[in-house]
């Protein structure tokens, strides 16, 4: 439980990084994203998913990061 509440904390801290010290330039990033078709958002979506997917197993099933 440690490990996966680090984890979110360490998510949120990275997720909240560009905001914090680039908030024009995010809210410009939004507003082109918001522009963006659903369909292209969704590919963007399952692709981030596969990576984090292949990463979790590369990490943890091989020994290529160890």
């Amino acid at each position: 439980m440690k490990t996966i509440l680090s984890i979110i904390g360490l998510l949120l801290v990275l997720e909240g990084l560009p905001y914090a010290a680039f908030p024009e330039k995010m809210l410009d990033w939004l507003r082109q994203l918001i522009a963006m078709p659903p369909a292209l958002l969704r590919i963007m979506g399952f692709m981030i998913v596969a990576v984090g997917l292949l990463l979790c197993y590369l990490t943890r099933r091989t020994g290529f990061f160890g």
